[in-house]
């Protein structure tokens, strides 16, 4: 089971973090991406990051030099800290697993996914 928090509304220019916690399975095994989906839209990848053993991480479009993602491994959690917002970043955040050494940056992969945390960027 994975699980999102974080969300909420936030300024022009602010931040938050993301975590997506999970039970039932270590995420140290597992790659481990998020994902976007505004209003009308398809669900896009945002980031992933490797299993512990390769540790990269990866970054879609405009959130590279903004969004950083990062694993706890004693709390079995994945992050996404989210920098300098802007309203085109406004969707609900799914964090998803796949059983896969590397992750990707696309949706199919992914096996187990969280129920999403709603981001809404706004003045």
């Amino acid at each position: 089971q994975l699980v999102e928090s974080g969300g909420g509304l936030v300024q022009p220019g602010g931040s938050v973090r993301l975590s997506c916690a999970a039970s039932g399975f270590n995420v140290d095994h597992y790659a481990i991406g998020w994902f976007r989906q505004a209003p009308g839209k398809d669900r896009e990848a945002v980031s992933c990051i490797d299993d512990s053993h390769n540790s990269g991480t990866h970054y879609q479009g405009s959130a590279k030099g903004r969004f950083t993602i990062s694993r706890d491994s004693a709390k079995n959690t994945v992050y996404l800290e989210m920098n300098s917002l802007n309203p085109e970043d406004t969707g609900a955040y799914y964090c998803a697993a796949e059983a896969s050494a590397l992750c990707k940056l696309f949706v199919w992969p992914y096996n187990y996914w969280g129920q999403g945390t709603q981001v809404t960027v706004s003045s």
